[in-house]
């Protein structure tokens, strides 16, 4: 085996391959999708969590508060670790933290032990994001907005995979049908090893060569990377805090507004959900072609006059709106992910922990806000809160232009 490591995903034929390797990309990318299908699960069976343990919102808003929190903490920690320890082989690692938190969730007989399932998955996402991001920027032969799509698109699919495979699996079955779920975590844990060996290779090859391409990076003092480092978590928290809104409580919206079942409002969160990926394969490589603020600037803000529509609309315009607003906001992450990059060269964990975690974070502290929102005022009120969320995408106007800095460098 020693003798040919780098051909079990073939798509670069020598270490240091310049084109973008595909197959590498589309390894990690289906890794993803299984890794998020997992994580989506617990989301998509609150109703049987809640019924089953006779749950609040705002206990149910804790679980996604425990697995976000993890993830979000753990992130920039591995991030930053890796960065100066690479460890290849951490990815099927992390992932066997998925699967114990897995079949955990299927098992658990208290909320007590449900909290520490949502951790351990929250543990596997910390250590998945930052080596991942890394992996496709690696494999990106310099297309790095289209790496970062084709990478998270694979996770939007599988975040719309969960509510649906839950609504014909898991609410027929009951929760004890989470734990058939196990054999895609093994699968992941098998592309993830071969994905490994490829990256063991690559960081081998590519030792000793850390310093030959600073000249198109970005030249911009530290208190202006800082500041719009500092913009751009503005951007993911209004971008997340409201897909939280949606995420963790859009099956109760339904139920409580339209009286829909919970299969059908499972339904309609998978279309949500599919919006969000589609949305997310557009946004890098749009990215790359036109730059990287504008794509910002439609996503964030473009969204807000259908998320204002929305706490007005009946069901078929709701599920119109949702559709539209998953698309629009999601094309965001990858243009901002990779504009981070740009302002901190050499950093690519750090900046990916940063920002997954951040946004796990985000997410979590919205849920949970939003779950005692709901419990002391109504379900339908929060949707009118978060109605304002996207306007703070006016603060891209602070941005610096990354493109103009990079050509005026590289001159």
């Amino acid at each position: 085996m020693s003798s040919q490591p780098a051909t079990s995903l073939p798509g670069t034929h020598t270490p240091a391959a310049q084109g973008t390797a595909f197959r590498v990309l589309s390894a990690i990318s289906f890794s993803h999708l299984l890794n998020d299908m997992i994580q989506s699960l617990i989301l998509a069976i609150y109703p049987l969590l809640k019924s089953g343990f006779n749950l609040s919102f705002g206990q149910v808003g804790l679980i996604t508060l425990t697995y976000q929190i993890t993830a979000s903490l753990l992130q920039p920690v591995v991030g930053l670790y890796t960065d100066k320890h690479p460890k290849p082989y951490s990815l099927p690692v992390g992932m066997g933290f998925t699967l114990v938190g897995l079949l955990l969730l299927a098992v658990a007989p208290n909320f007590g032990m449900l909290l520490v399932a949502a951790a351990l998955v929250g543990m596997g996402s910390s250590v998945f994001h930052p080596e991942s991001s890394r992996v496709a920027r690696m494999a990106s032969g310099g297309r790095h907005g289209m790496a970062q799509s084709f990478f998270q698109v694979g996770g939007n699919v599988g975040s719309s995979l969960g509510p649906l495979l839950a609504a014909l699996i898991i609410v027929p079955n009951g929760r004890g049908s989470v734990a058939w779920f196990s054999v895609a975590a093994l699968v992941a844990i098998f592309v993830l090893y071969h994905v490994s060996r490829w990256y063991a290779v690559q960081r081998a090859a590519n030792q000793g060569k850390k310093a030959a391409r600073r000249g198109g990076t970005v030249q911009l003092s530290r208190g202006k990377v800082l500041f719009a480092i500092g913009i751009l978590l503005v951007l993911i928290f209004s971008k997340y805090f409201y897909l939280a809104s949606i995420s963790s409580y859009f099956t109760f919206y339904l139920i409580s507004k339209f009286h829909v079942s919970v299969q059908s409002a499972q339904v309609h969160l998978f279309v949500f959900l599919f919006a969000v990926a589609a949305g997310t394969m557009i946004g890098g490589p749009l990215g790359d072609k036109i730059g990287r603020k504008y794509v910002i600037w439609g996503s964030i803000l473009g969204a807000a006059p259908f998320t204002l529509m929305l706490p007005y609309a009946d069901l078929f315009w709701t599920g119109i709106l949702t559709v539209l607003i998953g698309l629009i906001l999601a094309s965001a992450f990858s243009a901002i992910l990779v504009y981070a990059q740009e302002l901190m060269p050499g950093k690519v964990g750090t900046v990916s922990g940063l920002f997954f975690g951040f946004a796990f974070g985000m997410g979590g502290v919205g849920a949970a806000v939003l779950g005692q929102l709901a419990d002391t005022t109504s379900i339908d009120f929060v949707y009118h809160v978060c109605a304002y969320l996207p306007l703070l995408g006016i603060v891209t106007i602070l941005l610096p232009d990354v493109e103009g800095h990079k050509k005026t460098a590289a001159a």
